[in-house]
C-alpha cells in the first residue's frame, strides 16, 4: 500500500506496515465488487429515470416468508435505549463516553470531515480511549474518562461504499474508504474490545441493496479469518437510510444475520435519497421545506413502522432517529420549546416499538433515556413486540406526494444558508456543526442542497411570496446570506469561497451530483 498523506505526530502507531497489510488484502479482495455494487446503482438510476420505480424484490420473496433469526445481541448492545453521535476527534470522543448513553456512534461518516488529519487521528483516539490513554485540555478544563463500566459501547461508522481514500493506493488505485476505516480499527481494536467483555461493532451507512450488506458480511468474515477472531463477533447496525434499503430491509438482516445488531432509521439520508432517486420524475415525489417533513408524514410512518415491524420480526434492534436540537444555556424559551418537540418525537419512537434513539449532544441524553425509561422499565429492549399490527405496501413507502406541507422564501434561504455555513465547516475540517441550535452534519447539507436543486426544476413558486424558484433567486440569496455571513466575527472568506463556489455546482448545475461530499473531497487537500 502506497500512502501519500503526510505521517503526522503518532501516525505511525496506525498506520503500521501490519494494519497497512491488512487493510491492502481486504482492498484486493472486496475492491473490484464494490465498484460492480457500485456500478448498479447507476443502471438502477438510469431505470428510475426512465420510468422505473421501487418495489418488493419478487426473487427474493422466500426470505421474507421464510423463518430465520438474527444472532441475539452481543456484549454490551443488549440494552440501546440511548444513543449518542459524533465525530471522532478527541473532545468528542471523551464527552460522548461519558454522556451516559448506552452507545456512542463514533463516526468517520457524516458527522466528520474526511481530512486525513481527521481520518488516521481519530483511529488514535479511539485506540487511545480503549486504552484509557485519553485526556484533553481546553479552557483551563481537563477531560478524562470515568470508570469502565460507565463508558458507552463504541459502534463505529466507516465511511460509505462510494467514497475513496485518496490518501492510501494500492496497485495505484484508491483505497476504499469504507474498507480503511474499517480495517484500521477492526485491526487495532477488534481484540481489545475483546478484552473488555464487549467487541468490534459497527454501523453501515448508505447503501442500498442486500447485495451491498452480503459485500459487508463476506468483509466481515474475511476479516476475523485473518486475525483468529472468531466468526459472529462483529456485530453491525445497518442505517436504512437510502431509498432502495427500505424494500430490502429483511433481506439486508438476512445477508448479515450472525453479523446482524438491527437497522436505524436515518431520516435525513432519506429524505435525500427520496430526491435524488425521484429528481426526474417532476412533483410525484416533490418534497416541501425541510422542517415541514416531519416523522408523520405518510410516506415516513409506513418507513418507521415497516422498519420495527421487521428488526421484531427477526429478533435484531430497531434504533430510531437524530435528535438533532443543541441546547442553549443563554435562551430557556428556546430550550423549553425544542425539549418538548425532542420528548414528543422520543415519544412517539419509544410508543412505536423502537428499542432506543439517537441525540446529538449529551445534554439531550437524560430527556431520551426518561422517555424510554418509562417505556422499558428494567427490560433491557422491547424485542417482543412483534408489531404484528403493521401492514406496509411498497404504495404507502412511495406515497411522497401525501406530504403536506409548503414552500417559502424562509425555507428556501434557510437552505442556502446551512449549506453554506456547513460546507465551509466542512472544507475548513468539521463535520458537524451547530447552525441554529441544529446540529447540522452531511445529511442535512445534502437535503438542503437537493431541495434547492428540486424545486429549481420543477419551477415551484414560493408560497410566501409569489416568486418562482429559479437560479437567478437562488444566486440572489446567496449573495445576500454571504454579505451577512461576512459582517460575523471571524469570518474565513477563503473557506467561504470554497463553499459557495461547491454549493453553486450542487445545487444549480442541471447536472445532479450524487453526492456533494465527492466533489468536496476532490477540492481537499
Amino acid at each position: 500500500m502506497e500512502i501519500n498523506g503526510p505521517i503526522l505526530d503518532r501516525f505511525d502507531e496506525i498506520l503500521t506496515p501490519e494494519a497497512l497489510g491488512f487493510v491492502a488484502a481486504l482492498q484486493k479482495e472486496f475492491g473490484p465488487r464494490r465498484l460492480e455494487l457500485l456500478e448498479a446503482r447507476q443502471a438502477k438510476q438510469e431505470e428510475l429515470a426512465a420510468g422505473g420505480t421501487l418495489d418488493f424484490l419478487p426473487e427474493t420473496r422466500t426470505v421474507r416468508e421464510s423463518e430465520w433469526s438474527v444472532a441475539p445481541p452481543a456484549p454490551g448492545l443488549e440494552d440501546r435505549r440511548v444513543e449518542i453521535t459524533g465525530p471522532v476527534d478527541r473532545k468528542m470522543t471523551i464527552n460522548a463516553l461519558n454522556s451516559g448513553a448506552k452507545v456512542w456512534l463514533a463516526d468517520f461518516e457524516d458527522a466528520n470531515s474526511p481530512l486525513w488529519a481527521n481520518c488516521v487521528g481519530g483511529q488514535l483516539n479511539l485506540r487511545d480511549a480503549l486504552d484509557r490513554a485519553i485526556d484533553f485540555e481546553s479552557g483551563g478544563k481537563t477531560y478524562a474518562l470515568r470508570p469502565d463500566d460507565e463508558l458507552a459501547t463504541i459502534v463505529v461508522r466507516p465511511r460509505g461504499w462510494h467514497l475513496d481514500e485518496k490518501h492510501a493506493k494500492v496497485d495505484g488505485r484508491p483505497v476504499s474508504a469504507s474498507l480503511f476505516d474499517f480495517g484500521l480499527y477492526f485491526f487495532h481494536c477488534a481484540q481489545r474490545q475483546l478484552d473488555k467483555g464487549k467487541g468490534p461493532y459497527f454501523y453501515l451507512p448508505k447503501m442500498e441493496s442486500h447485495l451491498e450488506a452480503r459485500l459487508w458480511n463476506e468483509v466481515f468474515v474475511r476479516a476475523q479469518d485473518l486475525l483468529g477472531i472468531p466468526r459472529g463477533t462483529i456485530r453491525a447496525t445497518v442505517l436504512i437510510e437510502t431509498y432502495p434499503a427500505a424494500f430490502e430491509m429483511e433481506e439486508i438482516l438476512y445477508e448479515l444475520r450472525e453479523h446482524s445488531a438491527g437497522l436505524n432509521a436515518g431520516r435525513w439520508d432519506y429524505l435525500f435519497s427520496v430526491i435524488k432517486k425521484f429528481r426526474t420524475r417532476g412533483r410525484e415525489f416533490l418534497l416541501p421545506e425541510r422542517n415541514a417533513v416531519t416523522m408523520t408524514a405518510p410516506f415516513m410512518r409506513a418507513y418507521t413502522e415497516l422498519l420495527v415491524r421487521t428488526c421484531h420480526k427477526r429478533g435484531a434492534h430497531a434504533i430510531g432517529g437524530m435528535a438533532a436540537f443543541i441546547p442553549s444555556r443563554r435562551d430557556p424559551e428556546v430550550n423549553a420549546v425544542a425539549l418538548e418537540k425532542v420528548r414528543a418525537d422520543k415519544t412517539r419512537e419509544s410508543g412505536d416499538g423502537f428499542d432506543g434513539s439517537w441525540v446529538a449532544h449529551p445534554d439531550l441524553v437524560p430527556v431520551c433515556r426518561e422517555v424510554f425509561d418509562a417505556v422499558l422499565g428494567e427490560r433491557p429492549n422491547q424485542l417482543d413486540r412483534k408489531r404484528e399490527d403493521v401492514s406496509v405496501s411498497a404504495a404507502d413507502l412511495l406515497s411522497v406526494s401525501k406530504t403536506p406541507g409548503e414552500i417559502t422564501e424562509k425555507g428556501l434561504r434557510g437552505n442556502v444558508e446551512v449549506a453554506l455555513r456547513y460546507l465551509a465547516a466542512w472544507m475548513g475540517g468539521l463535520g458537524a456543526v451547530a447552525i441554529h441550535n441544529l446540529m447540522e452534519d452531511a445529511a442535512t447539507a445534502e437535503i438542503s442542497r437537493s431541495q434547492v436543486w428540486q424545486w429549481i426544476h420543477n419551477d415551484i413558486t414560493l408560497a410566501d411570496t409569489g416568486e418562482r424558484v429559479t437560479k437567478e433567486l437562488v444566486e440572489r440569496i446567496i449573495a445576500e446570506e454571504l454579505e451577512a455571513i461576512a459582517a460575523e466575527p471571524g469570518h474565513d472568506e477563503e473557506l467561504y469561497a470554497q463553499a459557495t463556489a461547491l454549493f453553486k455546482e450542487v445545487a444549480l448545475d442541471d447536472e445532479f451530483a450524487e453526492f456533494l461530499t465527492l466533489p468536496a473531497y476532490a477540492r481537499m487537500p
